[in-house]
């Protein structure tokens, strides 16, 4: 009786396999990386919401121009206008009224923008604040 001879070279069944796990794996990198970016940038929304109630509640400046600093800083843009849009509700108001800043911003995906295509989400933040300080007058 004869004995068949047995084939034992499995080298490309292991690039084949690569080559099908590959994009999964890439697709998972990229979608960690993304998400990773939109929450820093909603922390940063948060933060720049909270610092604007702070110098309105104290007085101290201009909330729009503090919150633009504090996101120009910050935030992590693929497009080219990074605008953040502030709206602020009781400014100057009276001893324990609300101080309402809303911050939105409108965040480009990495990937998409990369490749051209114009996806965007809009992220907000919002902060109430009891307005401390009386004005003093002269």
């Amino acid at each position: 009786m004869m004995k068949m001879k047995q084939v034992k070279n499995n080298h490309g069944a292991a690039l084949v396999e690569f080559a099908i796990v590959l994009p999964l794996l890439l697709l998972l990198l990229v979608g960690m990386i993304e998400f990773g970016l939109l929450f820093y940038n909603k922390q940063v929304l948060t933060n720049a919401s909270r610092e604007g109630a702070r110098a309105g509640i104290a007085r101290v400046g201009n909330i729009s121009a503090i919150v633009d600093d504090y996101c120009r800083d910050r935030l992590i843009s693929f497009s080219s206008s990074s605008a953040v849009d502030t709206d602020v509700d009781g400014e100057g108001g009276a001893f324990n009224a609300d101080l309402v800043v809303t911050v939105k911003y409108n965040y480009d995906f990495m990937l998409p923008s990369l490749l051209g295509f114009g996806t965007q989400m809009e992220l907000s933040a919002v902060t109430v604040m009891k307005m401390m300080m009386i004005e003093e007058s002269s």
